[in-house]
């Protein structure tokens, strides 16, 4: 039987139709499954090397201390073991919501998102608050003060009333920069 003879395939169309060779297919296919499980393997230790080297599972605690692992932080819980708060009140207690899940969303947001800005170095200094954040503050104040607050909170649900921060900044950190670039210095500044 001559080359010419041998029956190709048509398609629909009745033109032949080409095949990948069954070979070829099964070595692109390895080497694209190789591929990707080193690549899964590599983003997974490098995260679990990030993990470790941040101390990652620190942040799963209520200890203040892990605040300060990444040092852009150490001046922030310095502050705060300065601070009128330092007996009462960790780091959890006014920056993250009281209530489940949303304690563990603002952790994880924020987490990520510090993360990323301290670790590319793009964020402002003296750290600033984001709004959402002010408003976890400000509900952790009124919390736990809001047996004497009541009077000074709006009568309608959602109403406009002073940021307790605004008059009290130092409480929960003391003496710390502020975003003006000015800092607020003790009566008696004690040398170190």
């Amino acid at each position: 039987m001559a080359q010419s003879d041998k029956a190709v395939p048509e398609d629909s169309a009745g033109s032949p139709q080409e095949k990948t060779p069954q070979p070829a297919r099964k070595r692109t296919a390895f080497i694209l499954a190789v591929l990707f499980i080193v690549g899964l393997g590599f983003l997974s230790g490098v995260g679990t090397f990030t993990f470790g080297y941040g101390k990652g599972a620190s942040y799963f605690s209520n200890n203040p201390q892990s605040c300060a692992n990444c040092h852009v932080m150490q001046d922030h819980f310095d502050s705060w073991q300065k601070s009128s708060h330092h007996h009462v009140a960790v780091c959890n207690d006014c920056h993250l919501p009281h209530e489940f899940p949303g304690n563990l969303i603002t952790k994880a947001d924020n987490g990520f998102f510090h993360s990323v800005a301290f670790t590319l170095h793009d964020y402002h200094d003296p750290i600033q608050t984001k709004p959402r954040n002010q408003k976890v503050t400000q509900n952790a104040c009124i919390s736990c003060h809001g047996d004497f607050v009541h009077a000074l909170l709006p009568q309608a649900a959602g109403g406009e009333s002073l940021s307790c921060v605004h008059c009290h900044a130092d409480v929960g950190h003391a003496f710390r920069p502020y975003s003006t670039g000015s800092q607020r210095e003790p009566a008696s500044v004690e040398s170190h």
